[in-house]
């Protein structure tokens, strides 16, 4: 499995508690070792954005370590 593969099994293990609470997210690109996602529904406008955002790099990273940072694909 190459490291894009990877990265995405992770998201798709932390979409349903993304979704659970109206929020969403989906992978854009792994370019230079940053991973670029979309993140929609009530999460993009929670004052909690960042925490998740936190979340979600660690949960990357723990399971995709040449991964540096999940930035929001703009």
């Amino acid at each position: 499995m190459n490291t894009e593969e990877k990265i995405k099994e992770v998201i798709e293990k932390i979409k349903p508690i993304l979704q659970n609470d109206g929020g969403n997210i989906s992978f854009v690109k792994y370019e230079d070792k940053n991973v670029y996602v979309n993140i929609s529904g009530v999460c993009m406008h929670c004052y909690m954005l960042e925490q998740t955002l936190e979340g979600i790099e660690m949960a990357i990273k723990s399971e995709v370590p040449e991964v540096k940072r999940v930035l929001i694909s703009e």
